[in-house]
């Protein structure tokens, strides 16, 4: 059985790797940050691009929902298809396809060419994540992972809080085409930066000899993405339609939901930053309470219906839990991965979350089709406490240790060398 655990980690540290990176950290933060605004760019100018491809919102809502779709269905071939390339250039290239990508839907004459292009940017986003989750744990010493992986997305969360609302207004100003080609050229411009400052690995990255003689464990990181995948069913299902469960908060604010989402969104860039300073040992306990605070959130939107107060209270305990989650967990899942399972890590990461965004959209629909909006939040917290409960028990179990954190995963290795000792004569 595998000695390994989270601590143990620490020993992949190769002799470059002993400071935080900042600049490469910060320029995949900004690829990330154009990554998100393209995934959810067509949100943003929904009324213009409908009117202009002559078809309905529901068939341009569509649009991000396929996105969804072929991230899932694509990311593991393309991965697959890259694996002998040093990362960095896979990333200079997905970039420099995502940006085309972006043109030819800002050209499209009708709605099956901007589809095919949201097709391709789909495809290569999928491909991007996948590789930056397990770039940046190349590049990134272990005991500095969580700092590492909260800049990175960092980038992600601008991406929805700034990024949108900026080609919102771009396509207020102009045209909902030229939201989508300074998207494109936002795509050149981080492949460009990528290839000049981000610093290279190997093709492949580092192998498993660069682990000291610790090796990661697969079946942790599917469970623990699975379940986090799970806690995001329930999440997505209320988040989705945050505009209704929101609506009594956004009463007692000025600019009304504009702002609720404003604060929603800060709240959880305050969770992503306060997750960088989360110790190595803390990781696993502090993804188990920020999986449960989010339950907890969901059930609060069901009691405090009709007091404004309580609910922006809510929102906000909602927006810290639930932008804490994903890098704690994507922290975990390359830490539990090691070197040798990196790349496979990598790609999980981005399948499972994607999976769990579009369970949980439908769920969230069909929960409010049969009963409203008020029928969401009970639902979805249930959802979440079952992966709670399953976290909770692959932390305890002993061959999911490398779950559980260093005490679980040191203790029966001190038994070993107790019992194997030489007796006294």
């Amino acid at each position: 059985m595998s000695k390994f655990s989270v601590a143990d980690m620490d020993v992949t540290t190769t002799g470059t790797r002993t400071g935080t990176p900042w600049p490469s950290l910060v320029v995949l933060g900004g690829a990330t940050f154009v990554m998100v605004t393209g995934e959810m760019l067509p949100t943003a100018v929904l009324p213009q691009m409908s009117a202009d491809l002559g078809v309905t919102q529901a068939r341009t809502g569509l649009l991000v929902s396929l996105w969804a779709a072929t991230v899932v269905v694509a990311t593991f071939p393309l991965v697959r298809l890259t694996r002998r390339w040093a990362r960095r250039t896979v990333v200079t290239g997905a970039l420099g396809m995502f940006a085309l990508a972006s043109a030819l839907t800002a050209v499209a004459p009708g709605y099956e060419v901007a589809a095919a292009g949201r097709l391709l940017g789909a495809a290569v986003c999928g491909l991007l994540w996948a590789t930056v989750n397990a770039h940046v744990a190349d590049i990134v010493p272990p005991r500095l992972l969580a700092t590492g992986v909260a800049v990175v997305l960092g980038g992600a969360t601008l991406g929805t809080v700034v990024g949108v609302p900026l080609a919102s207004v771009v396509a207020h100003a102009w045209d909902w085409r030229a939201a989508f080609a300074a998207l494109g050229v936002l795509g050149v411009v981080a492949a460009l930066l990528v290839r000049a400052v981000v610093v290279g690995t190997p093709a492949g990255g580092p192998t498993a000899g660069d682990s000291g003689g610790t090796t990661g464990q697969l079946r942790p990181v599917l469970v623990v993405a699975g379940l986090v995948g799970l806690v995001l069913v329930g999440h997505f299902a209320a988040f989705t339609f945050v505009t209704r469960l929101a609506a009594d908060a956004a009463t007692v604010l000025p600019g009304g939901m504009s702002t609720a989402l404003l604060v929603l969104g800060g709240a959880s860039a305050v969770g992503l930053a306060l997750v960088g300073r989360v110790g190595e040992r803390w990781t696993a306990a502090v993804l188990v309470s920020a999986s449960a605070l989010v339950g907890v959130a969901l059930l609060a939107l069901a009691a405090v219906g009709g007091r404004p107060v309580a609910g922006l209270v809510v929102v906000v305990v909602w927006g810290l839990a639930s932008g804490a989650l994903p890098p704690l967990a994507q922290t975990l899942i390359m830490r539990v991965a090691g070197p040798e399972h990196r790349g496979t890590a990598g790609t999980v990461i981005p399948v499972v979350f994607n999976g769990g965004i579009a369970v949980g959209a439908a769920l969230g629909s069909a929960l409010v089709a049969s009963g409203g909006a008020g029928a969401l939040p009970v639902p979805a917290a249930l959802v979440v406490g079952v992966a709670v409960v399953g976290l909770v028990v692959a932390a305890r179990r002993p061959r999911d240790r490398a779950v559980a954190g260093p005490r679980a995963a040191r203790a029966p290795r001190a038994r070993a060398e107790v019992s194997t000792a030489p007796c006294p004569s």
